[in-house]
Formats: C-alpha cells, structure tokens, sequence
C-alpha cells in the first residue's frame, strides 16, 4: 500500500499526499489551527509549492479582512472557503445541531429538471461527521441493508480523510454516490440513528454523498492494485443496481463481467426510472465510466431472448447472473383503465427521461402533461416522482389519491414534503373505484375510506365508507400502484423456476446463496425479492457475486 508523502516547505507550512493519490494537499498554520486544501489535479511538486504560496496569501489576507466571520464560521449555503481542523468535542451532539445542506426554493426547483439538494463543504461535512457518538453496536450500521461501515467513515470525514473514506464506503456499497442521493435514510440507517432521541440524526446520506463526490473531485479510483485476473468470464443480463454490484465484487476478483441491458444507457430505474431532481444522470454516466476501467464489458440496446439467445450467453460463460428487475406495472381493475389519457407511470418516467436525454424514444411518444389536471394514483415513490415530474412539466394542477392516511404511506417522508412544497395536492383516505370518460379521461370516482385492522405485512386495511363517493374532474390520469415480476419466456426451457407471483427461485439461506433452480444460473433484486430499494438490490448483488466467486473456484 502506497502511504502519503510529506514535505516541509516552511515553519507551519506544509505539502502532503493521501494513500493511493498523486495529488497534493496544502496544510497551513495561522492562529494555533491548522487548515488543509486540495490542489488536485497537480501531481507535480513544484506546481503544488507555487499554488500553496497563493493560497497560504489569500488565506492571509482573509484573515485581515474577515477575522471575525472566520472565527466565527456559520454559513447555510456551500461556501468554497475550505478550511479544516480535527474536531475533539466529545460532545459535539450538544455543542452543534443536526443541519442539512440548503435545498433550491420551490419556485426555482419545480422548472428544472436538477437535482435539488446542495452539497457540504469541507468545514460542514466535519462538524456532522463529528456529531456522531460512535456506538460500541452501532443501530445505523445494523439498519443499513448493505451494512455499511458508517461510524468509521464518519470519524475519517472529521480526520479530513477523504479518499480513505471512499475506499471503505466502496468496500460495502458498489453505489455509495447514489444511495446517498436516493436512500430513504429517514427510515434506514438516520432513522436507527441514537440521537434521533431529542437531538436530530447525523446526516448520514448527505455525508455519504458529499465523501463520494469529493473523493472523486480528487481523482479517486478503485485500487485493483491486488487483482490477477483468472479464465472465468460471467454474463450478467441487467445492468439496474443489483446487476452492476454483481459486476463489480466479480471484477475486483479478477473475473471478467459481460453486462447485457436492453435499454441504452446503463442504470435500469435509476436512469430511466428516477428522475433528474432525485439523481442527475452524469452521476451515473460517471459511475460506468468506473466500471469500464476496471475491465467491466457493457453490450447495450441488446434484449436477451430476442436479439441473442439465452443459450448463447449460457454456453459461453462460467455462470449468469440475472438481474432484469421488475417492470411490469400493477393495474386498478377499472373499467375505463384502457382510456385515452391513462398512463403507467413507469411509462411515463420513461418517457420524460428519455426526452432529456434526448434519446429516441422509439414507439413510446413523448408523455407531456402540460396546462393538464393530473391526477396521481398511489402512495410510494414512484407515485411521488411522478407527481414532481407533471410539476415540471407545467401541469394546471397536481392531485395525488391515497387510500390510507399519510403516516401509513409507503413513500420517503422527505419525498412527501418535498411534493407538497412544490404544489402537489393531496388527499388521503381516498380510494378510486373506476376512471370516468367516454373517448378520453374525464374524471375519477371514489370512495372515502376509514382504517381498520393491520394486515399480514403490519399495514392497516382501508375500508370503505358508505355513502361517502365523489368524483375528481381529470385530464390525465397515471396509475402508481407499483410493479410485478416479469418471468422471460425461456426461463422454462432453462429450468429457471418462479414462485406463483413470478419472483424467481434464488433463496439467500443456501449453500451458495442466491443459486436458482439451474445451478448455473444465479439471481437477485427485484426479480427475486419483488419491488424493494435500490441499497438491497445492490446487497444481492453483491452477495450474488461472492456466491458465484464461490460457484465457479
């Protein structure tokens, strides 16, 4: 393992590197407190003695002229004044409250098609990391699905040690950059959170993207320094979360992954599913751009079963892992389901995003629900992204029906909030019956309903009140009541056997984990698990690969 270089340039002035980085930090004593900066890219020491002397100037002459805000250091916006000095406060908790990084206005974010979260800066990141009480048996690590190592990294962040904390977000977490964007972290690993006790949880997802994207601002990659590639070779058919976890565990141990997707971007829902406000799609572009150099085979636009066989793939490689997700939406049973003006909401995302990416979108036009009365049906968040996207797309109104109350809705309550912020009308206890019109949508009748006893799943069950119908005038209408397992034809002819609600076979609690009825052939996601999150995909996946690391020694 490389360790950093240190150089004393003068009496409290000083160059260094971090482990497995070429690029120079600067470190400057003024005042008895130390402060860092990153000159990445300059790999060169001469540069980087050249670019301290400025810096070591500019800091000086901030002093002079803002002595006071510097010692006093609050800021609710990102501030590129980076400065950093190792946090002791035992009680940090106490001294500092939980804050999170500033969120664009309403009126500006429900036109834009961005992400809609800022991000920390150095100082920030430091005094959140901080507040973190460090448990002997940590609940945040214990609710995080893929278990990440989240008490250590958060000590790295407050140590200044970024890339560090990179290489241990990444040893648990193939996606650390889009879990700390898309997590639900208020019903994960915050919510686990000891000082959600009267204090506020530390900012754990905020953190996690703020670690990511700085490290890799300073040219951080995976260090495949100890990878000796071996003459096994894996097809992976999907390149969503739990496909690309898949590649990754199987690349590091030097197996080589061939990824088929149909679509043409990798990413599955998280490109075409999310949308842009939630996870702008550079993220993910960047992210294959990692993959590629670490020797990971993308073949996309390519539908197995229908462009190349299974039996192809099959043959040609030591093992398959199938990671094809689920895609097939649920239907309401209404009569005037099949109107014009009915979308599926996957139908829809896709279609929005495909436009922004300006992508063909093939026999699927453009979904425009602008100057429409568009009404929203379902709870979760996808029915969430939906109403944000009609926001934006200038939609007359925006109304979302929900059967159960809001406490008992599936969706992230930070989503919810950020729905209603943004002029989403909601109206829960109500249930649809059918979808009204003659040639086209018209409207919805429903029935009010009132909670009963709690089902199999904990979830109390609605129950209609009499006499209690009304009808809401609709232009549009999108069904959101999620998604179902989409079996391929040829799974038979493989003996890929599927539970009766069309989840494959792959049980976790087996000898080699994961392992469908075909002993070649693995599976994990939503294709075996049903439509869950994206950090347990990428847990199968991951879990997957060492499964067929195992299969194939």
């Amino acid at each position: 393992m490389n360790k950093n270089k240190q150089y004393r340039i003068e009496k409290g002035l000083l160059l260094f590197t971090q482990p497995r980085s070429p690029y120079f930090y600067g470190k400057l004593r003024i005042n008895g407190k130390y402060r860092t900066q990153s000159f990445a890219p300059i790999s060169n020491l001469e540069e980087a003695k050249i670019k301290l002397y400025e810096w070591r100037d500019e800091i000086i002459q901030q002093e002079k002229n803002y002595q006071v805000a510097a010692k006093n250091f609050i800021t609710s916006e990102r501030n590129e004044y980076t400065s950093f000095e190792k946090l002791e406060n035992n009680f940090q908790f106490l001294d500092v409250g939980r804050y999170d990084p500033s969120k664009k206005d309403p009126e500006e974010r429900k036109i834009e098609f961005v992400e809609i979260y800022g991000e920390y800066n150095q100082v920030q990141a430091s005094n959140q990391a901080h507040r973190c009480l460090d448990c002997g048996n940590p609940y945040c690590e214990w609710k995080c699905p893929v278990h990440n190592y989240i008490p250590d990294w958060l000590k790295l962040v407050n140590e200044g040690n970024i890339l560090e904390a990179a290489d241990l977000c990444h040893s648990t977490n193939s996606l650390p950059e889009v879990c700390g964007r898309v997590c639900p972290q208020d019903r994960l690993c915050e919510g686990a959170c000891t000082l959600n006790d009267g204090f506020g949880a530390v900012t754990i997802g905020s953190i996690e993207k703020y670690i990511t994207e700085k490290a890799f601002e300073m040219g951080w990659k995976p260090d495949l320094s100890h990878r000796k590639w071996k003459n096994k070779k894996v097809a992976i058919v999907g390149s969503g979360p739990a496909g690309i976890a898949c590649a990754d565990i199987l690349t590091r141990s030097g197996i080589k992954s061939h990824v088929y997707d149909k679509n043409e971007e990798i990413g599955g829902l998280l490109t075409f599913g999310i949308p842009e406000f939630k996870l702008e799609k550079s993220v993910v572009r960047r992210r294959r751009k990692v993959l590629e150099e670490m020797g990971i085979d993308f073949h996309l636009g390519i539908e197995i079963g229908k462009d190349i066989p299974f039996q192809e793939i099959y043959d040609a490689n030591d093992a398959v892992f199938l990671a094809m997700g689920t895609y097939t939406s649920l239907e309401g049973g209404f009569s005037g389901e099949k109107l014009p003006g009915v979308y599926k909401a996957i139908d829809y995302l896709i279609s929005n995003t495909k436009k922004l990416l300006n992508m063909d979108t093939g026999k699927s036009e453009y979904i425009d629900f602008k100057d429409k009365k568009v009404v929203v049906l379902g709870g979760g968040d996808t029915a969430m992204d939906c109403n944000r996207t009609a926001i934006r797309q200038g939609a007359k109104s925006v109304t979302c029906l929900y059967r159960r109350d809001e406490k008992n809705m599936p969706g992230s309550r930070r989503e919810v909030i950020n729905a209603k912020e943004e002029g989403v009308i909601f109206n829960f206890n109500i249930q649809p019956i059918d979808i009204l019109g003659n040639k086209k949508v018209e409207g919805i009748k429903t029935v009010q309903t009132m909670l009963g006893e709690s089902d199999h799943n904990g979830r109390r069950i609605p129950i209609p009140v009499p006499d209690s119908e009304k009808i809401y005038d609709a232009d549009v209408v999108i069904v959101a009541f999620g998604f179902r397992a989409s079996p391929a034809e040829w799974f038979d002819d493989f003996d890929i056997k599927t539970k009766k609600n069309g989840l494959v076979v792959a049980e976790e609690n087996q000898k080699f984990k994961f392992q469908t009825t075909n002993k070649k052939v693995f599976s994990g996601g939503d294709m075996v698990r049903g439509s869950d999150l994206v950090v347990t995909a990428i847990w199968e996946g991951r879990e997957a690969g060492k499964s067929i690391i195992k299969y194939i020694s």
